[in-house]
């Protein structure tokens, strides 16, 4: 099941206003021009941003996400009717074929489940031309970005329009090897509810997602550093091949 974050009604109306700085988004942008991509398979297109980004450019675009609270406020933004939005997941996508298929965020960190993680790679492979790219990002584990979710690094109070002030912090709760657990809280001052949400991420070693991207067919072509956040993230490049 989605976490709360993707599901409550509270919590996915004012998720684009919490998370406004999207400038992250800009190398997929960039990459989808590079490699002259028409047809897009945004996994895991929440609330719709990068989806509807593209859409606005003329691409053609495929929004799939298992939280059907993100996809409401999806479709109900300026330009939905121009993506195809699926519930669902790459287990569950119809037959398509797509020139580049996007994982952009947390999405590939947050398939935490080795199984679903090589369902999720299969599923994608499939959906794939040939020659067509699977393109995503996963934190370096070595940074231990983790160390810094905690309250006193992550408290704020965020000025919501028709919702007022709301403070938010997440907290690191469990690390078990490359699993880590945090939980996002969220007070709202109108009426004082308080609201959580818990989250696992998968940190994975460079070397273990290039052996699973080439033990489902892919061959990586190139692996990059996010110009946003040097030396922090991986940014994969992989291709179905001809």
């Amino acid at each position: 099941m989605p976490d709360a974050i993707f599901e409550h009604p509270r919590l996915v109306a004012i998720y684009d206003a919490l998370d406004s700085d999207r400038s992250d988004l800009d190398v997929y942008a960039a990459m989808v021009e590079e490699f002259g991509a028409r047809r897009v398979l945004d996994l895991g297109c929440g609330t719709g941003t990068f989806a509807l980004l593209l859409a606005r450019r003329g691409v053609e675009v495929l929004g799939v996400d298992p939280a059907g609270g993100s996809l409401t406020i999806a479709k109900a933004k300026p330009g939905a009717e121009r993506v195809q939005w699926i519930h669902g997941d790459a287990l569950t996508l119809p037959p398509v074929r797509v020139d580049l298929a996007t994982m952009t965020g947390n999405v590939a960190q947050a398939i935490a489940d080795p199984q679903v993680w090589d369902q999720t790679l299969r599923g994608v492979h499939d959906a794939l031309r040939p020659g067509g790219r699977l393109v995503f990002e996963s934190r370096d584990p070595a940074n231990r970005a983790w160390q810094e979710w905690n309250r006193a690094a992550s408290e704020r109070t965020t000025e919501i329009p028709h919702t007022g002030a709301v403070q938010s912090w997440v907290e690191v709760t469990d690390v078990d090897g490359p699993l880590v657990t945090f939980r996002a809280t969220w007070v709202f001052a109108a009426d004082g509810a308080v609201l959580t949400s818990e989250s696992t991420l998968r940190f994975r070693q460079r070397e273990e997602i290039e052996a699973d991207l080439a033990a489902h067919g892919y061959s990586v072509d190139e692996v990059r550093d996010a110009p946003d956040r040097p030396a922090r993230e991986f940014v994969f490049i992989a291709r179905r091949p001809d």
